[in-house]
């Protein structure tokens, strides 16, 4: 019998300023984005871009609310921000 291994777990670090935006959000939309960066982790898919200066890092689109991310190794994200699309890239 061999023992097979599960997919590769991603670590999620949050800063506390996206912590206090994910919290601000109301519960139902604040669900629908932490699924979407839990689908985006199991299977890298998903409105992802990298941003261009002189923003840094990678931002994923989760319906009219941004995430934005960096990647620290293979085995880990930092959450940097979560932001309405109107108020993103001010």
């Amino acid at each position: 019998m061999s023992e097979g291994r599960g997919p590769e777990r991603t670590a999620v670090i949050w800063s506390p300023e996206a912590r206090v935006q994910l919290r601000s959000i109301e519960r139902e939309t604040a669900m629908q984005i932490l699924y979407c960066v839990d689908r985006y982790l199991g299977s890298r898919t998903g409105d992802v871009k990298k941003l261009k200066p002189p923003f840094t890092g990678f931002r994923l689109r989760c319906g009219d609310y941004r995430v934005f991310f960096d990647h620290k190794d293979e085995s880990s994200i930092h959450i940097t921000g979560v932001r309405n699309r109107r108020d993103a890239y001010r």
